[in-house]
Parts: C-alpha cells; sequence; structure tokens
C-alpha cells in the first residue's frame, strides 16, 4: 500500500477491488521448503510440480465384468459365437494361449491381453457350452476398455506447485507411487485481539465489558489454511503493552493479524505507534461491514512481518478476512489463490442496498422451483455475530448495486469450506 503510513488526516476511501489490488500486489513468498509423508500433506501447499514418473493405468484392462474380445472376429450380422479360453481377474492376468476367434472371461481392472481390444458387459451376452454368445450391435471397438496412460501417462503433469492438496490429490499421489511430497512451510500467524472491554471465557464481565469473541473466530478461519497460528491473546488499549507485543509478534511471525483499534477513536494507538515501528497504511472501505483497515509492515531487529488490522466489530472482522486476508496468507504462502467464487441465487425478499458501497449480507441458501435462492438471516449489524454463525452465505452486493426486489438475482459466496 501507500507509504503515508499512519500520517495524520482522513484515510482514503477505497473501493473493495481498489483494496483488494492494493493488498495482493507486491506480497512476498514463503522461501523454505518441506518434505512430507502424502499421509500428512492434506491442505498443504506443493512447492514443485509433480510429474507422473508411470503410466496409469499401467496397462490396457477392463472397465466392466464380462468379456474381452477382438472386435474384428465380430459377425456383420446375426450372433457371433466364441470359445472362452479363460479367465483374467485383476492382478492375475491371463498368461495362456489365445488362438484367434476365442475371447476371455474378465473382471473389472483385469490386464487386457495382447490383441484383445474390446469388453463385452456379463450382461449383454450368454454362454452356452462354454461359448460366448454375443448378440448383433451388443459390442462397439474398444468399448469398456481403459488404455494404459490415459489418466496420466509417464512425464506428464500430474499436480502444479501452488496447489493446496485435497483428498483426491493424495490418492492421485499414492497412486504413482509417491510416498512423500515436497511443500512450502506452513506461515506462522500471530493472533491478538485489542481493547481494555475486553474479557476472556471464564473471566467476570464487568459493566461496560464483552467477552474477546474475534480473536477465537479469527483463529477458528485459519484452521482451515495452511497456517499455523499463535495466539497471542488480549492486548489493552495501552501503547507500551501494544508495542511489545506487536515486536514480540514481528519477532516470531510472518503476519500479523489484529482486531480493534484501526478506527479514529481516542483509544486507537495504533494508528501513531504504527507509523513509528514500520509502514502502514489505514484505508476506509467503501465496504459494509468492515470500513476501517489497515494494512502494512512491522520491521523489528532487520525483521518484517506483514500486518492487517482488521475491524473490532465481530462480523466486520469476519467478513474483511474473507474478502482481503484469506486471499493473501494463501499467496504468500505459494499457493494459487484467486478471489472468492460467486454463485448467482435469486432473492427471497427484499434487501435494502445504498448504491456506492459494496455490502456482505448473510444469507441461508434454498431452492425453490428448480432454481437457487437466498434469504437473510435477519438484522445485518456488524456486531451481530449470531446472524454470522446462521449464515452459509454471504450475498453479494456490488459498489453500484441499489434495493433488490424479490425474485432477482443476486451473487452469493457460499461459506461452506471458508468458515
Amino acid at each position: 500500500m501507500a507509504a503515508a503510513a499512519g500520517a495524520p488526516g482522513a484515510a482514503p476511501v477505497l473501493t473493495v477491488e481498489q483494496a483488494r489490488q492494493r493488498v495482493m500486489a507486491g506480497l512476498p513468498r514463503v522461501q523454505e521448503r518441506e518434505r512430507l509423508s502424502i499421509r500428512h500433506a492434506l491442505g498443504r501447499v506443493l512447492a514443485d510440480d509433480v510429474v507422473s514418473p508411470i503410466d496409469v493405468p499401467a496397462h490396457d484392462n477392463s472397465a466392466m465384468d464380462g468379456y474381452a474380445l477382438r472386435a474384428a472376429d465380430l459377425a456383420g450380422s446375426g450372433p457371433t459365437q466364441l470359445p472362452v479360453a479363460g479367465t483374467a481377474l485383476a492382478g492375475q492376468p491371463f498368461h495362456g494361449s489365445l488362438p484367434a476367434g476365442h475371447c476371455l472371461r474378465i473382471m473389472t481392472g483385469a490386464m487386457l491381453p495382447p490383441g484383445l481390444d474390446s469388453v463385452v458387459p456379463q450382461e449383454a451376452v450368454s454362454v452356452v457350452d462354454g461359448r460366448l454368445v454375443v448378440p448383433a450391435g451388443s459390442v462397439q471397438a474398444g468399448q469398456h476398455v481403459r488404455l494404459r496412460g490415459e489418466d496420466l501417462a509417464r512425464g506428464r503433469p500430474a499436480l502444479p506447485s501452488g496447489r493446496r492438496l485435497r483428498s483426491a490429490d493424495l490418492g492421485l499421489l499414492a497412486s504413482l507411487g509417491q510416498a512423500e511430497v515436497v511443500v512450502w512451510r506452513p506461515l506462522r500467524v500471530a493472533v491478538f485481539s485489542t481493547g481494555d472491554e475486553l474479557r476472556g471465557i471464564g473471566q467476570p464481565l464487568d459493566e461496560g465489558c464483552i467477552y474477546d469473541s474475534n480473536r477465537h473466530a479469527l483463529l477458528g478461519l485459519l484452521q482451515g489454511l495452511p497456517v499455523e497460528a499463535l495466539d497471542l491473546g488480549m492486548v489493552r488499549d495501552d501503547p507500551a503493552a501494544l508495542e511489545a507485543v506487536l515486536l514480540g509478534a514481528a519477532a516470531q511471525a510472518d503476519v500479523i493479524l489484529t482486531s480493534g483499534g484501526v478506527s479514529s477513536g481516542e483509544a486507537d494507538h495504533t494508528r501513531a505507534l504504527l507509523a513509528r515501528l514500520g509502514q502502514v497504511t489505514f484505508c476506509s472501505l467503501a465496504m459494509r461491514p468492515g470500513r476501517p483497515l489497515a494494512f502494512g509492515r512491522i520491521a523489528h531487529h532487520g525483521r518484517e512481518a506483514l500486518l492487517f488490522g482488521l475491524p473490532g466489530n465481530p462480523v466486520a472482522s469476519m467478513v474483511a478476512f474473507l474478502v482481503f486476508v484469506r486471499d493473501a496468507l494463501l499467496t504468500i504462502g505459494g499457493a494459487t489463490a484467486g478471489p472468492p467464487v460467486l454463485l448467482k441465487a435469486r432473492a427471497s425478499g427484499p434487501m435494502r442496498k445504498r448504491p456506492g458501497r459494496t455490502e456482505y449480507q448473510r444469507g441461508l441458501l434454498g431452492c425453490a422451483d428448480g432454481e437457487p435462492t437466498v434469504r437473510l438471516t435477519g438484522s445485518q449489524g456488524s456486531g451481530i455475530l449470531h446472524s454470522m454463525s446462521q449464515a452459509d452465505a454471504l450475498v453479494v452486493l456490488h459498489h453500484e448495486q441499489g434495493d433488490v426486489a424479490p425474485g432477482d438475482w443476486v451473487d452469493v459466496m457460499p461459506l461452506q469450506g471458508l468458515l
């Protein structure tokens, strides 16, 4: 972001897209690699391309239980009768001689002997006195055969670097005989909340105080990412205490994630302190919820850590994380990341929206008349965390968009896999 960190005066007002571009521009990348067993690599980010060392499948094989034959042996009209020369099972190939004009009983996954090029399902044929009876037109050349290397050919890319490994990827790696993979080390992300009004779970809730919910929500959001979260607890609205925590976080973390203290309130000491400790820009976003945002770097003993200062209201903090922080963390951690996927749904009821800002309203997905629908969870105040707990999607109402009428199509961001 721009270098006018902590400067007095009003923060620049940015659209969501402008702020995303500034956050994503010039992000550093993690450099350290690790070699892991595939059993422990789920969700981690590949540091190198994986190239297939073998053909998958390793040989032509049957995709069905049935009979393998040569398509050229089939009669042009009427049924064809072929002697059954033997049986091939998965892992137990047929090794005998197969004369011309003969077929083979074969099971799914069994190796296809040389010369045979088609498989007819067992339910489409009959066997009479050891001879297969194939009705005319019941099999086409090459039918129900999985060819050698049709999934992956030897030497071809199997998985690209930057990919977050999913369960299917682990299965693919195992199919290639790969017991280990090289991945980027996880980012270390330090998290803390600021505010004299905050109390920890189990502490007495004094007058005017609230329990710290933001830190727990943010730590939960981090669990779905390839990061190591460092819980630094709560920090008072005290410049000395805040400085000590920030410097300690910069010494051990790649990224510092805070909530609260980024608006222009009297007790928000973050601005002046960050101007002295690093290069941080404070932005006022054309966005609801989540208007204030801080982003930049904290330096300590020649080491730098990125800092994201999120709003103090619970829903605003979570939405800002999903819109700005999540993709940045993935990118820094070596993953190929992009903006959240948006789907279309019809509004079940009216939605109020003021043009000139992007709004993220909490919604519940449904279906009516075969079309996806979305309805709001109720009051959309940025402090109403219960509405975020109920939601399974965010309704994204774009910058220039106005009020939404029932039945209008709107963009939605499904929250499954994000929260």
